[in-house]
């Protein structure tokens, strides 16, 4: 399956058919989950995914995923929702757990790519401190300079950067592309760089788990 980033970002990605287990994700995911899903021979599995996009908007997550389960409900034995927390303030948990959902651990994307205990350690010491995984990386400009307005008003760097010091790059893959495209988006804020090699994390374990339990 070729995936598209911009289409990712801004549609998401739909699911047909019918099968043992549905993901329901974030567009943001959908390189990782289909690269778990072909490692691990995982055919019986479908992927949907709503936009990433959607991150800068997190009130339609829950929503979004309500609709997807009502929808895909009655063609697959069950459903597993590949998202954290990301921003909905508690919403999509409470959404799951209503539905019967399971979902993955954690606040966000980068603490399960981390690992949640880690990522958490880390505490105070990185509250200054801006992330970025390889789809970020990727859509550094569809996802931060664009809706922020810095490709017209540069001048706003510091209303909205001014408060960090570095950015950390979260790399799922070791590609010298995406350090590089990482390392740019850095220097383009004004902060210090650092690259972390976390590969898929809890995310490869959580798909695991829900794969075992439709065996």
């Amino acid at each position: 399956m070729r995936l598209d980033d911009d289409r990712l970002t801004r549609e998401g990605l739909d699911a047909g058919g019918e099968g043992r287990l549905l993901v329901i994700a974030c567009g943001a995911l959908a390189h990782e989950i289909t690269a778990l899903i072909r490692l691990n021979g995982w055919d019986h599995i479908t992927l949907a995914c709503l936009p990433a996009i959607w991150h800068n908007s997190p009130e339609r997550i829950a929503p979004g995923v309500e609709e997807l389960v009502a929808r895909h409900r009655n063609n697959y034995e069950k459903i597993f929702c590949a998202y954290a927390d990301c921003g909905t303030g508690g919403r999509l948990e409470s959404t799951c757990a209503r539905l019967g959902i399971e979902m993955i651990e954690g606040p966000h994307c980068y603490s399960f790519f981390e690992g949640n205990a880690a990522f958490a350690a880390h505490g105070e010491s990185e509250i200054a401190t801006f992330y970025l995984t390889d789809f970020l990386a990727r859509q550094f400009e569809a996802f931060v300079i664009r809706p922020l307005g810095l490709d017209r008003h540069p001048e706003l760097r510091d209303a909205y950067f001014g408060h960090y010091e570095k950015l950390v790059y979260l790399a799922q893959t070791d590609s010298p592309a995406l350090d590089e495209k990482a390392r740019q988006a850095a220097e383009r804020l004004g902060l210090a760089y650092e690259r972390r090699f976390t590969g898929y994390g809890e995310l490869a374990t959580a798909l695991a788990a829900a794969d075992a339990d439709t065996a």
